[in-house]
């Protein structure tokens, strides 16, 4: 990696790869997005290999040869980094799957895997929302609600890869249930998915986006000022557990429902705040890195992957 230029980096979703080139700063210098063949194992695999093969081809013709010094790949689910599996992943077909190793031989370049919230909340910390901030919490709130804890500008993991769960911390005891099997967990409640259906639920206009039911309670809609005051319930509910387990000096909040801004961010900080009582509450703020965190983040992976960790193309 000494000599490299730039490294392949991609963020592996349900729906679209996203692919970039990023130099040593992580600045994303060319981009490439493909959808996600989500139905079978091997399809998938063939795609993140061709678009890693793409992107380093197009490395080398921007910066040389040698230029390309390895793959950062974020993927959701649980993952084992230090083996560079997928292990299992609720919208992707994968079940212990050698990720890495498979890439490296399609692309004959290192691969190192990590978790795609993980690498995105690096991204916020040393890149966007989260610089000089050295400890805190990123929330991903989209379809569902991901999370990761940072600290020291580094993204915990934990014992077994499931640190920062904060969308399946319980809230709501008798709440409705989740996809991860329980009842009254914060993504149940607060996720975009959830947002939507509580609206369609309370008998609302069908198929408004989260972002609209957002928009309707701020214009004093009676419905969606219902559901959207239950999520931000939920979330500081979450959030304020976080805080006093963790300590974190900031909230990054991403994911597509921080599209919201405002409508989200000021009630989620005043409710967060009325909460935590050992001390004031930390500031939440919006992430700065938008899409491109997940790439950032995977780019981060590849250039700080010590040796032992990035699969060697066989």
């Amino acid at each position: 990696m000494t000599d490299a230029r730039c490294v392949v980096a991609i963020d592996v979703g349900g729906t679209t790869l996203k692919g970039g080139l990023c130099d040593a700063d992580g600045a994303l210098v060319h981009r490439d997005r493909r959808p996600t063949p989500a139905t079978e194992t091997a399809a998938l695999v063939a795609a993140i290999v061709a678009l890693a093969d793409d992107l380093a081809g197009e490395g080398r013709t921007r910066f040389g040869a040698d230029a390309v010094g390895g793959v950062g790949l974020g993927v959701p689910g649980f993952v084992d980094e230090a083996r560079g599996i997928a292990l299992r992943a609720v919208n992707l077909p994968w079940r212990d799957l050698a990720l890495a190793e498979a890439v490296a031989e399609g692309t004959g370049l290192p691969v190192t895997l990590g978790h795609d919230v993980r690498a995105a909340a690096a991204a916020e910390a040393r890149l966007g929302a989260g610089r000089g901030a050295g400890d805190l919490l990123f929330v991903a709130i989209g379809t569902g609600i991901g999370a990761a804890v940072v600290t020291g500008g580094r993204a915990y993991r934990g014992a077994h890869g499931r640190a920062g769960e904060l969308g399946h911390t319980l809230v709501e005891p008798d709440g409705p249930p989740c996809a991860c099997g329980a009842a009254g967990c914060v993504e149940a409640i607060a996720s975009a998915a959830a947002i939507e259906r509580a609206y369609a639920a309370a008998g609302a206009a069908d198929g408004a986006s989260a972002r609209e039911v957002g928009a309707l309670a701020a214009a004093h809609d009676p419905a969606a000022r219902a559901v959207w005051d239950r999520a931000v319930a939920a979330l500081g509910a979450g959030l304020a557990a976080a805080v006093a387990l963790l300590d974190p000096a900031l909230v990054v909040v991403g994911g597509g429902l921080a599209d919201a801004g405002e409508q989200l961010l000021d009630p989620l900080a005043a409710d967060l705040a009325a909460r935590v009582v050992l001390g004031p509450a930390p500031p939440v703020v919006c992430a700065e890195l938008g899409a491109d965190a997940g790439c950032r983040g995977a780019a981060l992976l590849a250039w700080d992957a010590p040796a032992d960790r990035a699969a060697a193309p066989g």
